[in-house]
C-alpha cells in the first residue's frame, strides 16, 4: 500500500521497510501492520487532537503532571503552549503505560520505540502473522471463560501493584492469542495514587470484565471482584499473591469506602440505563 504520510519519516529513517496494510481505525489512532527487518510490527499512529472523538476527559488528565513548574501552570490555564503539553503528556501517557507494564509483566504489546507520534510495538498474532482477534470477537466455552477472567484480574492487579488502572479497559480493548488476552489501547491509563477518580475507574474496568465473561459463565456476574481489589489496594494490603474471593461486605466498608460505593452504584445505574436505551434502539431498528 502506499506509504501514509505521516510514517514516511520512519521508512526514510530505515525504521520501517515497508507498510503492509491497515489493521485498524480508531477513535484515538490508525494502527499499521509493518515490515521491520525479518519481523512484523504494528506501528501506531495518534490522530492529531483536532481529528480525535474521544474526549480526554478532565478525570483521566487529573495526576498527569507536567515535567517542570512552568509546564504544570501552563497545563492548567490551558494556555497555547499548556495544551502542546498536555498533548504530549497524553501520547506519551501510552508509551510510559507499555514500558512499565512490560517490565511487570503484564501481557501487553512490547513497545519498540516512540518517535513523532507514531508507536513501534509488537505484533499480537494469531500465530500466522496476522493481527490476533479481539475478545469481544472470540466465543468461550464457560471453562475457557473463567480460565480468562481469571487471568484478567491478576493481570488489573498486577497493573495497580505498580501504580496504573487501564482506566477504559472492556472486550475491546483486549486481545486473544495463543497464550490469552493481551492487553492494548492504554493513553488513558491513570496513576492509582494520584487520580481521586481511579477507584471508580477500576471498578468499571473488573465490571466490564464481569459482564463480559459472564455471558459464557453466568455465575461470574455474582462476584465483587473490583471493589474487593479496591478495597485490599486501599488498605495496603494487596499483592499479586493476594487470593481474592469475589466477595465484598458493603455493612463492613470503611466510612471513605462508603462514599466510593455511592459514586459507583450511581455509575452502574448509568451504565444499565445507557445499556437498555442501546437494546431499545437496536430492537427498534429491527423492528
Amino acid at each position: 500500500m502506499k506509504t501514509p504520510k505521516r510514517l514516511q519519516p520512519l521508512v526514510d529513517d530505515g525504521l520501517i521497510d515497508e507498510v503492509i496494510c491497515q489493521l485498524k481505525s480508531g477513535k484515538e489512532a490508525q494502527v499499521y501492520l509493518v515490515q521491520c527487518g525479518e519481523e512484523l510490527h504494528c506501528a501506531k499512529v495518534f490522530k492529531e487532537a483536532i481529528k480525535r472523538s474521544f474526549k480526554q476527559a478532565v478525570q483521566y488528565q487529573e495526576g498527569r503532571k507536567g515535567r517542570n513548574s512552568r509546564r504544570a501552570r501552563a497545563m492548567a490555564k490551558r494556555t497555547s503552549y499548556g495544551q502542546k503539553e498536555q498533548e504530549s503528556a497524553w501520547l506519551n501517557a501510552e508509551v510510559e503505560a507499555l514500558y512499565k507494564l512490560s517490565a511487570a509483566g503484564v501481557r501487553v504489546p512490547q513497545p519498540m520505540g516512540f518517535v513523532d507520534g507514531v508507536l513501534l510495538m509488537e505484533l499480537i498474532s494469531d500465530g500466522e502473522d496476522n493481527a490476533a482477534p479481539r475478545l469481544d470477537e472470540v466465543t468461550l466455552t464457560a471453562e475457557t471463560a473463567r480460565t480468562f477472567h481469571d487471568h484478567m484480574l491478576s493481570e488489573i492487579v498486577r497493573m495497580l501493584d505498580v501504580g496504573l488502572v487501564h482506566g477504559d479497559l472492556s472486550p475491546f480493548n483486549v486481545l486473544v492469542d495463543s497464550d490469552g488476552p493481551v492487553i492494548i489501547d492504554l493513553p488513558q491509563a491513570v496513576d492509582a495514587a494520584q487520580n481521586n477518580n481511579a477507584a471508580m475507574m477500576l471498578v468499571r474496568d473488573v465490571d466490564n470484565m464481569r459482564r463480559y465473561f459472564g455471558r459464557f459463565a453466568p455465575e461470574l456476574l455474582e462476584t465483587e471482584y473490583g471493589l474487593e481489589i479496591w478495597s485490599l489496594y486501599s488498605r495496603g494490603l494487596l499483592s499479586t499473591n493476594a487470593r481474592l474471593s469475589g466477595r465484598f461486605d458493603r455493612s463492613k466498608a470503611s466510612v471513605d469506602m462508603g462514599d466510593l460505593l455511592a459514586v459507583i452504584d450511581a455509575a452502574r445505574e448509568e451504565e444499565r440505563e445507557r445499556l437498555e436505551a442501546e437494546q431499545a434502539w437496536a430492537q427498534g431498528d429491527r423492528d
